[in-house]
């Protein structure tokens, strides 16, 4: 326990490389950009937008990058790991000024964006909001400051992202898909390796926007009961397993499912019914911090796969360990959506539905079983996964 104390307490970390923070002129709110560190110039990761958002948790994501970037390098690979860097803005994506405050953080980041960060959506931001924003700016992608790296070239490389985006996969886009669809193979190697095959579990997702709708799809699709789906405004729920699919058909922009598509048993219940809810697996894909110690300990499931960055809180951790609930840390169990970007661009895969799930499913496994192996009974995987992260950094940066 007293490694995961270190790994997770501020004071063992060192300061980010850099720290930005914006006010803009016309609403007052605060942006930030945190670069945790710059590998080989660079730094990714991606800009969320929501009322709250403090420099302190921007900086918890940007280090967060930085280990998914590391965690993720396969020897071989043409894309090798970068820093990680993070932009948050205090404000609410459903206030009617939203589109104008982003629009203007972005203008005012644009120094960091041709130089050395790359970004992309993240919770209350849609990518092709990015996109139509910072064409207009100028750039030719969010990920502008990485072209140069792009070994058969820029264009080579737009061209295959611009292909990834326009698969589907039952009429939603790849890039909506693959973040949750490894955190539905790391959930389902967590479950297997005490003992509970997929069709015989349920689970709970809290958030149901890109994540979490796709989680929950492909947790469905191995099996998994998905009991309960929680949104902005409130929770579904059903023993029998909910009809993930017709939820999705009725998502709105901002994960809010539209309440005729529930079906004749699934119950209305309060948004935070999630907390009370016996399962399995939970996965919780919304805010950061939503499991604090209180929770960790009245919390009945077996496992956590931590589909939002920092989801649980570092003492939730500790108590969650002390009672065997396994917790995929968000570095490992989220890290698709990051990759899956590079490994496009890059070349490393093809553009395809069936290239991306192939990868991400080789990956996410083989990521699991080893953190699972690296780690005594009873004792957390993250120790193992950070140094897991900083081995394979470390590995690449030597080639």
């Amino acid at each position: 326990m007293e490694a995961l104390r270190a790994a997770r307490s501020p004071a063992a970390l060192p300061e980010p490389y850099l720290r930005v923070t914006w006010t803009d002129p016309v609403t007052g709110a605060h942006g930030h950009v945190v670069i945790d560190r710059l590998i080989g110039g660079l730094a990714g990761g991606g800009l969320r937008m929501r009322p709250g958002c403090t420099v302190d948790e921007v900086v918890d994501l940007a280090r967060a990058m930085t280990r998914k970037e590391g965690i993720a390098y396969r020897p071989g690979s043409r894309h090798r790991p970068i820093g990680g860097g993070k932009g948050g803005i205090d404000f609410d994506p459903l206030d009617p000024q939203a589109p104008e405050v982003l629009t203007r953080f972005l203008e005012a980041m644009r120094p960091l964006l041709t130089t050395c960060w790359a970004t992309g959506e993240d919770l209350g931001v849609r990518q092709v909001d990015l996109d139509r924003i910072v064409k207009r700016i100028g750039l030719r992608s969010t990920v502008d400051a990485a072209l140069n790296r792009v070994a058969d070239g820029a264009e080579a490389g737009l061209a295959r992202l611009d292909a990834a985006f326009a698969e589907l996969d039952r009429g939603i886009g790849l890039g909506d898909l693959v973040g949750g669809y490894g955190v539905a193979c790391s959930a389902v190697a967590a479950l297997a390796s005490i003992g509970r095959p997929p069709e015989t579990c349920t689970a709970v997702v809290q958030g149901f926007g890109s994540m979490g709708g796709a989680t929950a799809r492909y947790l469905a699709d191995a099996g998994v009961r998905v009991i309960a789906i929680a949104d902005a405004d409130g929770m579904v729920m059903s023993p029998d397993g909910l009809n993930v699919e017709a939820l999705l058909a009725s998502r709105d922009h901002h994960g809010r499912f539209d309440r005729g598509a529930l079906g004749t048993g699934d119950r209305l219940l309060a948004r935070d019914e999630w907390r009370r809810t016996a399962s399995d697996l939970f996965v919780p894909a919304a805010t950061s911090y939503v499991v604090d110690h209180a929770l960790a300990e009245t919390l009945e499931v077996a496992v956590i796969a931590e589909a939002s960055n920092v989801a649980v809180s570092p003492d939730a951790e500790l108590s969650l360990a002390r009672r065997g609930v396994t917790v995929v840390p968000d570095f490992m169990a989220n890290l698709a959506t990051n990759a899956w970007w590079w490994w496009v661009l890059s070349g490393d895969i093809e553009p395809t539905v069936e290239a991306a799930f192939g990868r991400i499913g080789t990956v996410m496994n083989a990521l699991v079983e080893e953190a699972l192996a690296r780690t005594a009974s009873g004792r957390p995987l993250r120790p193992a996964a950070l140094v897991m992260a900083e081995e394979r950094a470390a590995r690449a940066q030597m080639l």
